[in-house]
């Protein structure tokens, strides 16, 4: 699935994006007045901070990245807002392109619990979302979405934001019925003993037991594990005739990327894959490569899609 860069850049998108050049032009300018009258506006408070008669140490040192930061984010927010409407421009267009729909928000629906309950993304105490590409591959409905999820960590001066999943999670019909709950997950995620006493036999997910399923496959056993309570099932879900296609897209996503889970007719993906679509820019001379980035990132996870994907006939949907 790839959209018509060429087409898009000489048509449409391109016109609409050289229409944008002034809204780019203005954000810039409002910027730099922002960043200039606001650092005016910060050197009284810096100089009371610093030159007032008290001693604020550490104290005074936060307070003046406080101010500093807010000076910076003040002045930078129409590029953000100006980069917002480029991105949401050019992937729209792409979306239509493809015969798909692009929304800039998301709601996160049960997929997002499901990939929390079976451990397909780690726990978290912040999370946003963006993104979404929405409609239908190869006849299948999909809806796909980028996360981001935060860790608070550390205590006193030290507390901070750490990131512990950046990517996507895609949510797709399957292309053939099933009932039991399989799940394809990371080699190595459920020891026994802390990891000292080997493989558990099985695995339970808020009191739902999963048993860990024998594959015949060396390489997708030197890298996944599946769980499942239909073992039968579940090797005609994760069968050979994909395997090596989906051990090449998980190399292609350089490693810890993909993990998977098939229930109720439906697959839940989450792709550790960094920042996606990020195809807005103050630059016009980038479009042209913001748009083919973008189109490539959102291609290779379709392609990821319909290589877990089956039709009723257990061929693997999209490989020829």
């Amino acid at each position: 699935m790839r959209a018509d860069i060429q087409g898009l850049m000489s048509g449409e998108l391109g016109s609409w994006l050289a229409d944008q050049q002034t809204m780019r032009d203005d954000a810039k300018e409002k910027a730099h007045n922002r960043w200039f009258y606001g650092g005016i506006a910060a050197l009284p408070v810096l100089a009371v901070i610093w030159f007032g008669p008290w001693s604020l140490g550490m104290f005074g040192i936060a307070l003046s990245f406080i101010v500093l930061c807010g000076v910076g984010a003040w002045g930078y927010s129409p590029i953000a807002e100006a980069k917002k409407t480029i991105k949401v421009g050019i992937n729209s267009a792409i979306a239509r392109n493809l015969g798909i729909s692009y929304d800039h928000d998301v709601e996160p629906g049960s997929e997002y619990e499901a990939a929390k309950t079976y451990g397909l993304v780690p726990g978290c105490d912040r999370s946003s979302f963006e993104d979404r590409w929405f409609g239908t591959l190869e006849g299948h409905g999909f809806n796909l979405y980028e996360a981001h999820l935060e860790e608070r960590r550390g205590s006193g001066k030290n507390r901070r934001w750490v990131t512990v999943f950046r990517g996507a999670l895609l949510h797709m019909e399957f292309g053939r019925d099933f009932h039991s709950t399989t799940l394809l997950q990371r080699k190595g995620k459920h020891k026994k003993w802390f990891g000292l006493g080997g493989r558990k036999d099985a695995a339970n997910f808020d009191g739902h037991r999963l048993a860990y399923v024998d594959q015949v496959h060396p390489d997708f056993e030197d890298v996944f594990e599946v769980w499942s309570d239909d073992q039968v099932e579940a090797r005609v879900l994760i069968h050979p005739s994909y395997i090596e296609h989906l051990v090449a897209l998980e190399r292609a996503f350089n490693g810890d990327a993909v993990r998977a889970l098939f229930s109720r007719g439906e697959v839940v993906l989450a792709v550790e894959s960094g920042n996606l679509f990020e195809s807005g820019s103050m630059n016009a001379a980038e479009d042209e490569a913001r748009v083919a980035e973008a189109s490539e990132q959102f291609g290779a996870m379709a392609r990821l899609a319909l290589a877990i994907n089956q039709n009723e006939r257990g061929r693997v949907v999209g490989k020829t």
